[in-house]
């Protein structure tokens, strides 16, 4: 296990995260509880169960999950296992009409969680045993919330609610609380090979810009970004000269309504912690999830949104492939980076980097975040 003493400290700009966090093991355990499973964690996309009965079974580090959408249409998130033998209940996306049936011995649930049914439990014929009592075995739900889209769940059922914890950006982004629009092709996946903080820190900062995203620096320029800074939270980056997509016709996007004219030319990228990535526009928003498969492998799941029905028909799809195509190569500049970062971690004599006072607050306040969680989840364990 690392030693954090010399991250956990007011930013000055003291060295960062050790090594251990991107290429040790045990650290990686350790990581799983107390930075992603005691926390508000992205785990999957609400598009995906867009109707009643709609489930998507997901894993997060190993953790089964099973997303459905319930008959009040809300988005609940329960472990997938069946509380009889612990079988896996729904292994494919799909419409299951009312009930979860456990395909080992169809013990059934409805969409509420609730045990329904319990076929030969006593026997041949009979459906019920004094013993096997149902209301003590309904599926385990877990604490999940919606924001922007993304389904965000607290695995360990601690943290306080997603809008204590988040209330800032809840209210700085409160202009799109609103419905968002999604066409399929507007979605894509990226494997890295690298830690997944690796991508979070990346995403932080426009320090890079120029360099490895030269193409966008001419349209959106180092110096025309700002840091985007709250304690513990989240931090990220904004630009003053958003300029709309335009298609061949100089046709746009439709915008969000009541959008403030801030948006005219301002785009925000926050990444909130622990692990999605937000992106919000006059006229689109994205959101990418970082799914860490291993300690040196991260899946990126995209997803991007329009801000009326009308941008996700027939007659957008040129300007929707554009815009898709554009953060596409944009996010996959970005690889070479965090893959060389993840590298360069195997350094023996690498210890920590020294971060720029000016240009490297974002990313420092998300070592110094990590840091903070893995040391409440220690003095829990009584670890000093």
């Amino acid at each position: 296990m690392s030693n954090l003493s010399s991250v956990v400290q007011p930013l000055n700009f003291a060295k960062g995260l050790p090594n251990e966090h991107y290429i040790d093991d045990q650290t990686f355990i350790e990581e799983r509880e107390s930075v992603l499973f005691a926390n508000w964690s992205a785990v999957a996309f609400a598009k995906d169960v867009p109707k009643v009965g709609d489930v998507n079974p997901t894993t997060f580090l190993e953790m089964p999950l099973l997303m459905i959408r319930d008959n009040d249409e809300q988005v609940r998130v329960y472990q997938n296992t069946c509380l009889h033998r612990g079988m896996i209940l729904i292994s494919e996306k799909s419409n299951i009409r009312g009930t979860i049936r456990c395909p080992y011995h169809s013990w059934c649930y409805g969409l509420d969680g609730r045990l329904r049914s319990t076929p030969h439990v006593g026997g041949p014929g009979q459906n019920t045993h004094i013993d096997i009592k149902r209301d003590e075995l309904n599926l385990i739900e877990i604490r999940s919330y919606v924001f922007m889209d993304v389904v965000f769940v607290n695995i360990s059922g601690n943290a306080e609610s997603f809008e204590e914890v988040h209330s800032d950006l809840l209210d700085r982004w409160k202009e799109f609380d609103k419905p968002f629009y999604h066409n399929p092709d507007s979605s894509f996946e990226l494997l890295v090979n690298s830690n997944w903080k690796l991508a979070v820190e990346n995403y932080c900062e426009s320090y890079h810009l120029p360099w490895v995203h030269p193409g966008l620096n001419l349209v959106s320029r180092l110096e025309d970004h700002y840091h985007l800074e709250k304690h513990l939270k989240y931090s990220g980056q904004g630009s003053l000269v958003y300029s709309q997509l335009k298609d061949e016709n100089n046709q746009v996007f439709p915008d969000f309504e009541g959008v403030s004219d801030k948006w005219d030319t301002a785009s925000e990228y926050i990444s909130l912690y622990p692990n999605v990535l937000l992106g919000v526009h006059r006229d689109h928003t994205y959101a990418i999830i970082l799914d860490p498969l291993t300690i040196n492998k991260t899946r990126e799941r995209i997803a991007i949104y329009y801000a009326t029905e009308q941008a996700i028909d027939l007659e957008y799809n040129d300007l929707r492939a554009k815009n898709t195509n554009f953060w596409k190569e944009v996010f996959k500049e970005d690889i070479f980076v965090v893959e060389g970062m993840q590298k360069g971690r195997h350094g023996k004599f690498f210890d920590g980097g020294k971060f720029s006072p000016i240009m490297d607050g974002p990313t420092h306040l998300f070592h110094e975040w990590v840091a903070t969680q893995i040391n409440i989840g220690r003095k829990k364990r009584g670890i000093k």
